[in-house]
């Protein structure tokens, strides 16, 4: 680009290459600390001042000079037109970057090795909130899940609550990290369990989000019997998590190994059978050695059936690398998690690590919504098709089904991919498990290409009638990101259809929503629309209706999706939800009296508002019959560092006392940085027990004052009082405020004249009459003077109060009673408005 300085780009190649049992293979290209892929494109990150060069693409590929094969690494680009926005937020930036991944392994202070587990964490940013899984071996009475900044300062951090060894999912309150452990066992011969945690960390602050983008944020695993993490990783950017179908981590074969350990993500070719693979090793022993000889094996049944050679470096553990031409049974194996990676190192203290390839774990959703207009032949019919799945390790596929609103026999239910031209691709018939509107059923005989399609979101539900023979609706099986919401692993779906309207719609539109109520009676729900108009995809509302045309605004739409939850229900609707006549409505630019519609059971003994229980109730809610109150069942309290805090209690974190504030709000534990505010003297200072530099003076009601310095206090809601000095000793930052000393009277009656005045007075006819010659002698119209501003009789006025300004939202008047003139204060006036309240 013509006038680009680009300081130092490392525009160069590189030479090396990697033997392996194949033959010789380009493995792809290093650049700053990052792998990139044959044929990938990024734009290089030149550091500060200079920041991501928009400007300069770098390009990984493969080219021959002089009879050696080599990468290149960066090359200069002239598209100009790929340069970012001009302003961006700081949450935006990151989401260009959603994707992270982290390789968790022991601590240095962790001993022995082998006896530490290890694991991989994927981490999604979805607006500013972080959706990860954990998947984890090895590690037992896991405690919290910890995130912190690279010098170790927490920067949140939660409890994990264990639900058990099941195939389906208990429910754990949700908090604004929502922790619980899964595990799936395989058949035999496998016999293991892959432990997973699922949570999020809502609302991250832009400074922590900041430092997730600059790869400054670790994430840890820390276990009741030790006091510091157990495992901990890096969360980096990663772009094998694009691609990943199927992932392994490697541990010592026996229990006298090392500290080696490893991470495999694996995904198919787009066109071929190849596995692909990026291998990422940590704890490898040097023995004074540049490099390190290592074999990669891939097993079935303790049989090799694959194997390859390749060289790291202490500096670069990660390489990627391809098995090339997998047979049709490697891919049933794959897919059923039968076969088994293995790694080599040619070393004498290395020990052989391996670990069982399973699909990719996540804490994802995967459903499906059918509507006509998504079918091959798009049509109005108003019918709904509402599907949920889950992917177990072995490979097998649990799916169920539901058809609502539709008119004609049922007539074929399968699973496809993409048509090809005219020609459709069906993978599995559920036409046997469809029974009364219904289809469940299992298929356990996919192959790694199947799964593969199935979590890129490359396969469709398709249901045919006699009515349309080709389909009647059809949908894509995708993945919502995971969210707290339980009711999505314990019931199905409500289905929303334009047939369910009144009086019924004949639509394309279709739609299923989530919903349950909590502990706390607040209404939690997640709605799903397909089929939609380009013009009713921005202009979607959705209300819970009942029979009697009462309803209540569900929030929270964005795009053709809405999350949210409502805290005020009234006994009306709770009474509908309980006996199963609400109803869930969605309506649309085009139908703003309802698109699609579905009816809500679901049994509550609520009350009006919602509960909200006391730290008492609470207290007896978590406390089973034995009187031990369990963590994960605490309806308020929260856990943080080791220690349960109170709702509403504020705190000194341990990482840092002196200048964060942490604070427990039903069970989510916010931690702020103090902020220090200006300072308006020339010579701050820095106290030993404070955070922030102070002047040489005194902090009172806001503001600092100079050493020295006296003045009347300001306190709400009294104003300014009058009756009291303040001073601000020098040197000492010391404050004392003493109120003012009323002299002894002498008669019989004293009275306040003034209501403003401290102290009392005698009356007027025992005071000496020259005191009120000012007042007698002029027979001018008396006046009101404050501040140095003489007011006439009835003017009003806002007051003007130093350090304050004018006080717009108090009215001050001037009044002459009994030919006497007096000033009321602000706060005393009675027969007129004294304060005015503006916005």
């Amino acid at each position: 680009v013509k006038g680009l300085h680009t300081p130092n780009l490392p525009l160069a190649t590189s030479g090396e290459s990697l033997e392996s049992h194949y033959g010789l293979f380009p493995l792809g290209c290093h650049f700053d600390g990052k792998i990139y892929s044959l044929e990938d494109t990024w734009h290089p990150d030149l550091g500060k001042p200079f920041g991501v060069a928009y400007c300069v693409l770098c390009r990984c590929e493969v080219a021959e000079e002089h009879g050696v094969v080599i990468r290149r690494l960066c090359s200069v680009s002239n598209a100009v037109a790929l340069l970012p926005p001009p302003v961006q937020k700081a949450e935006s930036r990151v989401q260009q970057f959603g994707e992270f991944v982290a390789f968790l392994t022991a601590s240095g202070h962790v001993g022995p090795p082998a006896k530490s587990g290890l694991a991989k964490a994927k981490f999604s940013l979805l607006s500013a909130n972080i959706l990860f899984s954990i998947n984890y071996k090895g590690m037992h009475e896991l405690s919290r899940v910890c995130f912190s900044d690279v010098g170790g300062s927490v920067l949140f951090e939660h409890p994990v609550h264990r639900v058990g060894h099941s195939d389906t999912v208990s429910r754990v309150d949700e908090a604004t990290l929502v922790s619980c452990v899964f595990s799936f066992p395989l058949p035999t011969p496998i016999q293991y369990f892959a432990l997973q945690i699922c949570g999020i960390w809502r609302s991250v602050p832009r400074s922590s989000l900041h430092l997730l983008r600059l790869g400054h944020v670790r994430v840890s695993l820390v276990t009741e019997t030790l006091p510091k993490p157990e495992i901990s990783g890096k969360i980096v950017h990663h772009k094998a998590l694009f691609s990943e179908s199927f992932s392994a981590l490697l541990m010592p074969d026996s229990a006298a190994g090392g500290g080696e350990r490893g991470l495999a993500m694996l995904s198919l070719g787009d066109g071929d059978d190849n596995l692909h693979f990026i291998l990422m090793l940590r704890g490898i022993q040097v023995e004074e050695r540049e490099q390190i000889l290592i074999t990669v094996q891939i097993l079935h049944h303790r049989y090799v059936i694959r194997a390859l050679c390749a060289n790291v470096t202490v500096q670069e553990t990660d390489f990627a690398e391809v098995f090339h031409d997998l047979s049709s049974q490697e891919m049933l194996w794959l897919a059923q998690g039968q076969l088994e990676i293995a790694v080599q190192m040619e070393s004498v203290r290395a020990q052989r690590i391996s670990g069982f390839i399973t699909v990719r774990k996540s804490c994802d959703t995967l459903q499906s919504v059918l509507s006509g207009r998504d079918a091959l032949n798009p049509n109005k019919a108003g019918t709904v098709g509402s599907a949920t799945i889950t992917l177990h390790e072995n490979g097998t596929l649990e799916y169920q089904l539901q058809v609502a609103g539709i008119m004609s026999e049922v007539t074929a239910v399968t699973l496809e991919t993409k048509p090809q031209g005219k020609m459709r691709n069906i993978l599995h018939d559920l036409t046997k498990d469809y029974h009364d509107g219904k289809v469940r059923g299992l298929w356990s005989s996919a192959n790694a290409r199947d799964l593969h399609r199935l979590l890129h979101s490359e396969l469709f539900f398709n249901v045919a009638t006699k009515d349309f023979q080709e389909g009647e609706i059809r949908g894509q099986i995708t993945a919502l990101p995971y969210n707290g919401l339980w009711a999505r692993h314990e019931e199905p779906p409500i289905p929303l259809a334009g047939q369910f309207v009144l009086p019924p719609l004949m639509t394309g539109t279709a739609g299923h929503a989530w919903m349950l109520l909590d502990e706390y009676c607040h209404l939690q729900y997640q709605i799903v629309v397909t089929g939609l108009e380009r013009t009713d995809d921005a202009a979607l509302s959705a209300h819970l209706h009942s029979t009697q045309k009462h309803k209540r605004l569900l929030k929270g739409f964005y795009g053709s999706q809405a999350v949210g939850s409502v805290k005020d229900l009234d006994t009306e609707l709770f009474s509908h939800l309980n006996h199963g006549t609400a109803f869930i409505q969605v309506s649309t630019k085009l139908n703003p009296r309802g698109e699609i519609r579905g009816q809500v059971h679901i049994p509550n003994t609520c009350k009006l508002g919602g509960t909200s229980p006391s730290p008492d109730d609470s207290e007896n809610e978590s406390t089973d019959k034995s009187g031990q109150s369990h963590p994960e069942e605490l309806q308020r309290d929260c856990y943080f560092e080791g220690k349960l805090r109170a709702h509403g209690s504020r705190w000194a974190p341990d990482y840092d006392r002196k200048c964060s504030e942490c604070i427990c709000q039903k069970r989510t534990v916010i931690c702020d940085p103090i902020v220090c505010h200006p300072l308006h003297c020339s010579q701050p200072i820095q106290l030993a027990e404070h955070c922030c530099p102070v002047c040489d003076g005194c902090y009172f009601n806001g503001e600092w004052r100079s050493a020295g310095t006296r003045w009347h206090p300001w306190i709400e809601p009294f104003g300014l009082v009058l009756c009291a000095t303040c001073s601000c000793k020098t040197s000492s930052q010391d404050l004392h405020c003493v109120r003012q000393t009323c002299p002894h009277l002498s008669c019989a009656n004293p009275i306040r004249s003034n209501p403003m005045d401290c102290c009392k007075k005698c009356p007027e006819e025992e005071q000496n009459p020259a005191e009120l010659a000012d007042t007698m002698q002029s027979d001018e119209p008396r006046q009101c003077k404050v501040m140095g501003h003489l007011y006439s009789n009835n003017e009003r006025w806002h007051p003007t109060v130093e350090k304050h300004g004018v006080v717009p939202c108090v009215t001050c008047i001037c009044l002459q009673y009994q030919d006497t003139l007096h000033l009321l204060p602000c706060h005393s006036f009675q027969p007129q408005a004294k304060r005015r309240n503006t916005v």
